[in-house]
C-alpha cells in the first residue's frame, strides 16, 4: 500500500458504450495524495461527471487502471436534497447507512449519528427535521455528515456549493477545511467554479474534452497558466 496516495488512475479511457454513446474520458493519469483537496476544473460536458462515476465504479473503465488505497471514497453531491430521501428525517438518513453495514448496536448508531450532526455543525433539533424542513446550506452539512458516516478517508465533492449562495458557500468550504483537518481527509472537488477551486484547493487538474490538458499547484494554474483554454476558463472566471 502506498501511504502517499488514496487514489491513482493510470491511462484510464472510460464512456458509456452500453447506452449507445461514445467513449468520455481520453488516457486519464493523475494521482490524489494524502491529505490534500485537489480540483478538477473544466466547462459542463467535459467529462468530470463521468470521471467521478468512474472512479465510484459507476462506470467501468474501457482501458486503464483505477487504485484505490482506501476504502471506497464517499460522495458529496451537488444537490443534497435529490441525494436525501425527502420521506425520512435526518436522523434516518443518516443512520441507515450503519443500519445497512449491520456491525453497529442501535445505541452505538445513534451515538455515531449525533456526533455527526455535531462535526458538522448543525443543533440536535435538525435530527427530526426532513429535508424540506431545512435551509439549503443545512442540507448539505446533512449531505455532508451522511458521506462521513462510515468514516471515509478519502470524497469527491462534485459541485457541492454552486447551488447555493456566496455566504454560505464561504460557510460550506470553511466547514470542509476543518473536517479535512480534524478527519485526516482527501479530496477531490469538482467545480466549474475556479474562484471556489481557488479558495480550498492545493493541486488543480484542468480537463477539457475528457483529457487532462494542464495540472499543477493553484499558484501555478492561476498565476502562470500554459493553456489557452485555462487562460479562457480563468477569464471567464473574472
Amino acid at each position: 500500500m502506498n501511504e502517499e496516495l488514496v487514489l491513482s488512475l493510470s491511462h484510464v479511457y472510460s464512456g458509456y458504450h452500453d447506452r449507445g454513446g461514445q467513449e468520455v474520458l481520453h488516457d486519464v493519469t493523475f494521482d490524489v495524495r494524502h491529505g490534500e483537496i485537489l480540483g478538477l476544473v473544466g466547462e459542463s460536458g467535459t467529462g468530470k461527471s463521468t470521471l467521478a462515476k468512474t472512479i465510484l465504479g459507476m462506470v467501468k473503465p474501457d482501458r486503464g487502471t483505477v487504485t484505490h488505497y482506501t476504502k471506497r471514497p464517499q460522495m458529496i453531491f451537488q444537490d443534497p436534497y435529490s441525494s436525501l430521501n425527502p420521506f425520512y428525517s435526518v436522523e434516518w438518513a443518516l443512520e441507515e447507512p450503519l443500519r445497512v453495514y449491520g456491525k453497529y448496536t442501535k445505541a452505538e448508531r445513534k451515538r455515531r449519528v449525533r456526533e455527526m450532526l455535531e462535526r458538522v455543525e448543525l443543533p440536535p433539533e435538525c435530527l427530526e427535521a426532513k429535508p424540506s424542513e431545512l435551509s439549503g446550506g443545512q442540507r448539505q452539512r446533512v449531505s455532508i455528515a451522511a458521506a462521513l458516516i462510515r468514516r471515509p478517508k478519502f470524497l469527491i465533492a462534485d459541485e457541492p456549493v454552486s447551488a447555493l449562495d456566496v455566504t454560505i458557500q464561504a460557510q460550506i468550504l470553511e466547514l470542509l477545511r476543518s473536517l479535512r483537518r480534524e478527519l485526516d481527509l482527501s479530496f477531490l472537488f469538482i467545480s466549474h467554479d475556479l474562484n471556489v477551486v481557488y479558495q480550498l484547493c492545493d493541486r488543480v487538474l484542468v480537463m477539457k474534452d475528457g483529457r487532462i490538458v494542464e495540472r499543477g499547484t493553484v499558484d501555478e494554474i492561476f498565476d502562470h497558466p500554459k493553456e489557452d483554454y485555462t487562460r479562457q476558463l480563468l477569464a471567464a472566471a473574472e
